[in-house]
This record gives C-alpha cells, structure tokens and sequence, in this order.
C-alpha cells in the first residue's frame, strides 16, 4: 500500500494546483484522477479570471455584511495576481492576458449601478458606464478593468508535468486516511476531494447544500474580435469572451435535470443575429456547482474527518476559485495563517444567505426521489435513486437531485454517482 502526505482527488484545476502548492510547500503528493487530466469542467471552461462573478458584491453585502463580501473581493483578486505570478514564475505560454470584465444589462440599469457602487465600496476598482463593443444596445454595463483570460489546457499541461498523477483511477470511498479505488489503496495523512462535486454523502451533507446547473458554449469563427470579457445578468443573457480567432458565446443555463431543450438552437440563433457573418467551430456544456450562500466551500469536509478537505460549490467561477481553494489548502493543511478561511469554511453557518435557496432545492430534490422510489420501472440515479430525466439537447439522462448525468448507455458523465448503470 503506497503512503503520501497528501492524496488529491482530482485531477482538474483546481485539484492540479492544490497539488501544486502542496508539493511546492515540501509534500509528497499524489493526485488520484478517474479518467484524464482536465477531462471534466477544467476542460469545458471560458476560462475567466475574474473577481466579477455577476450581481455579487450587493448581494454578498445584503446577505453576509461588508465584512465578508470585502473578503471574498480580495480573496479573488489575490487568485488572479497569484496566476499571472505563477505563470511567469514557469514560463507557461498558455496566453495569458489582462483584459476587462464588463457584467451588461439590457434592462437593469438601476441594479447595474448598485452593484459598481457595491464594488467600489469594496475596493475593487469597477465603474458603470452605457458604453459596450456589444452587437447591441445596452441599459449599462459594470467594468472591472484589469481581469485576466487564459487558455487553461495549456496551462494544465505545463503544470501536471510537475505532478506525480494517476489517470483512469477512479477513487469509490475515503475511509480515514485510505483512499479506495479500483486498482487499490493508497494512504495518506491529509486528503484533498477536489472532484468537482464531492465524493461522500455523509458526512459532509454537500446534496443539501448546493446544487448543479448547465450552461452552454458555441466558438464562433469570423466574428470581430472583442477586448474586453462580457457576462449578461439578464434572465435570457449572454456571455462573450475572444480565445484567440474565436468567440466563445455562452447562455442558456439551466438546473441539471430540467430539459435544457433547444438550448444550443438558442445560441445558434443568437450567433446568427449578432454575427450573420460567423461560423460554429465547437460546442460544449458545462456544469456548475451553485452553493445557497454564494461562497464556495474550501477546508476541512467535515468536523468529523480531520484529515480530509474539500473543494466545491464554485458557481461559474471555477479558474478563480480553483486558485484560491489551492492556496486556502495549501495553508490549513501546512498549518499557516490565511485570512480567508474562515469566509470559506464549509462549517460555516450564514443561514439567512441560504435557507430560501435550501428549501428550494429540498423541495426539488424530494419530488425527484419521491419519483425515483415510487415509480421503479423509471430510470434512477445509482446515487440516491432520483428519477433521470432525459436532456434532448446533450443525449443524456440527467438528475435533477444533484446533477449526476449518464450517456445513452448508461455511462457516468457527471459526478456525484460513482459508478456507470443507472
């Protein structure tokens, strides 16, 4: 049986950089990865840096008070220094580059300006202005110069070269200090589960307290390029972001498990009417992790497992939380300060921010299993037995409990099922 200091779950952003800092810190580490290197959502994403993560900061200050929404500003603006430092430091080339983020409206100007005046307080340099590159008009727009873009598999290959990493080793259980898989145990004295959605059930109770949703991409070819990053607050709004030639258009999202139907046909159209002249070149979905609160969950799993540590409930903001999970990993488990942990601390209690969004997904995840049970001829979910219900646009049986998606056949796409029959 191999023994480690730390065992990382995980072999996506943000378990690559935990491992990273960890092993930079004198560790022995290994990650533990059940198919390839970036093969879930590290593969599937924008790939914004960004301290811009929607109406946040008015809404962080309502629920959690200034204190902590000034925090989490910081935490993330830290995490995009923290890369462009990394980056040099190695020499990456993986295009890397200080651009604006701009959140735009078509018809919430008022909230706009809140949310530059919430930012601003905070200390984020942000302005409102009626000014886009958009194909269209706007009601405003809030910019936060000096946001970062990057093309994260090149970056990933550059920093896995550095790891020591087991693909195609898909963990089944944690028990203490062993990690469980198909091909054997491995022992370490702390464990890291950065896959995504985490691995256990109890303890931890992360079902109750996030759920999944899926957003979709086109990259569009001959389009005018854009300099600055845009993500839309609308209901029906869309994202932009310029990788290379492309234009990457995102929108369309949706809870896992409900019918995303002719969500591509949606970004198709909206390609077709701002940018006649383009043509598709790739299309993909992604999923999010949506805690109640809005803040990530970064430290120990569980009061009851010492030794092991979680990182999850990313929203849309993976490649920026993935850097500061890393660095509030690195120090609760080298045992150093950090300010950010207790803003991160999955034992954290700020149940005015999350119990509407608590009863809302209880509500949603009692009627799938109420279904799942009731009706056993139904395809279920083998990780709490939801009901599956069937996205026409990916081909895919979804769970609308807590997001774990199948293929045709019944293999695994998505996590937090373990294993393919459903």
């Amino acid at each position: 049986m191999e023994s480690w200091d730390v065992i990382v779950v995980g072999a996506g952003m943000a378990g690559l950089l935990s491992a990273y800092y960890l092993q930079e810190a004198g560790k022995k580490v290994l990650v533990l990865e059940a198919d390839k290197v970036a093969s879930g959502q590290t593969g599937r994403t924008t790939a914004k840096i960004t301290s811009q993560h929607g109406l946040k900061y008015s809404k962080l200050i309502k629920a959690v008070g200034a204190r902590k929404a000034k925090l989490y500003a910081q935490a993330n603006e830290a995490a995009i220094r923290e890369y462009e430092k990394l980056i040099r430091k190695n020499g990456i080339e993986c295009q890397f580059e200080r651009v604006p983020a701009c959140l735009y409206s078509m018809r919430k100007e008022e909230e706009l300006r809140k949310e530059a005046e919430a930012a601003t307080k905070l200390g984020i340099d942000a302005f409102f202005t009626k000014h886009t590159e958009l194909p269209f008009a706007v009601a405003g727009a809030v910019c936060f110069p000096n946001q970062a873009q990057f093309e994260p598999l090149a970056f990933v290959e550059a920093i896995a070269a550095k790891l020591t990493i087991k693909e195609e080793t898909r963990v089944l259980t944690i028990k203490g200090n062993r990690v469980i898989t198909r091909d054997g145990e491995f022992t370490a004295s702390d464990i890291v589960a950065a896959t995504h959605y985490p691995l256990l059930n109890v303890p931890g109770f992360y079902f109750l307290r996030q759920h999944q949703e899926r957003s979709y991409v086109l990259a569009l070819s001959g389009c005018e390029k854009l300099s600055e990053m845009y993500y839309g607050i609308d209901k029906d709004g869309l994202s932009f972001r310029q990788m290379g030639d492309n234009l990457l258009l995102g929108g369309s999202g949706h809870r896992t498990g409900q019918s995303g139907k002719e969500a591509f046909e949606r970004l198709k159209g909206a390609a077709k009417t701002y940018f006649p002249d383009c043509q598709i070149v790739n299309q993909w979905a992604a999923q999010d992790c949506m805690p109640h609160d809005g803040i990530p969950f970064i430290g120990k799993y569980s009061i009851f497992t010492p030794n092991l540590y979680v990182a999850t409930g990313f929203q849309k903001w993976g490649m920026t939380s993935s850097m500061v999970a890393a660095l509030v990993l690195r120090d609760e488990i080298c045992g150093n300060e950090n300010d950010y942990r207790k803003l991160f601390s999955p034992q954290r209690m700020n149940i005015g921010a999350s119990f509407k969004n608590l009863i809302l997904d209880v509500g949603i995840s009692v009627k799938g299993l109420a279904r799942g049970w009731t009706h056993t001829k139904k395809r279920r979910c083998p990780h709490m037995g939801c009901e599956l219900v069937w996205n026409p646009d990916e081909k895919s049986w979804d769970c609308p409990c807590h997001g774990s998606r199948f293929d045709e056949s019944g293999a695994l796409l998505d996590n937090p099922a373990k294993r393919d029959k459903y």
